[in-house]
C-alpha cells in the first residue's frame, strides 16, 4: 500500500484548515475592537472601573467639524491708509511712555571703538601673511 499520497492531502488539508482558523481569529479580534464600549459593560465586577470613577457620557462625544468653514467677517481689513495711521499712533504712545518728546527720535550716539581695536581683529587671531 502506498500512503504518501494519503499523507500529502492530510498535510494540504491541515494547512488549509490552519489558515482558516487564523483567518477567523483575526477577524474576531478586528470585530471585537469595533464594539468595545459594550464589552466593556459586560466586564465583571472584578473588572469594572473604580466607584470614584467619573461616569461615561450619556451621548458619545461628536466629532469637530474639519470641513465646516466659519461665517465671513462682518468687519473689512484695513486699508493701506489706516494702517499707516495705526502705526504712526502707536510709535507715538511708544515715545510719550519712553519719555521721548513729541516728534523727535531718540538721540543715538555712535558707538566708540575700543581702545585695544587692532585693525578689526581680536587678540590671538593670526594674521594673514
Amino acid at each position: 500500500m502506498n500512503f504518501q499520497g494519503d499523507r500529502h492531502i492530510f498535510g494540504a488539508w491541515q494547512a488549509v484548515l490552519e489558515r482558516s482558523l487564523w483567518a477567523a481569529l483575526g477577524f474576531v479580534i478586528v470585530l471585537s475592537g469595533c464594539s468595545a464600549g459594550t464589552i466593556i459593560d459586560r466586564l465583571p465586577a472584578a473588572m469594572q472601573p473604580p466607584a470614584d470613577a467619573p461616569a461615561r457620557p450619556e451621548t458619545p462625544y461628536a466629532y469637530p467639524a474639519v470641513h465646516d468653514m466659519p461665517p465671513d467677517r462682518a468687519t473689512v481689513p484695513m486699508t493701506e491708509e489706516e494702517q499707516v495711521k495705526l502705526e504712526k499712533d502707536l510709535a507715538k504712545a511708544r515715545d510719550r511712555q519712553e519719555g521721548h518728546p513729541a516728534g523727535k527720535k531718540a538721540a543715538t550716539t555712535p558707538k566708540k571703538p575700543p581702545k585695544d581695536a587692532q585693525g578689526g581683529q581680536s587678540d590671538g587671531a593670526k594674521t594673514n601673511p
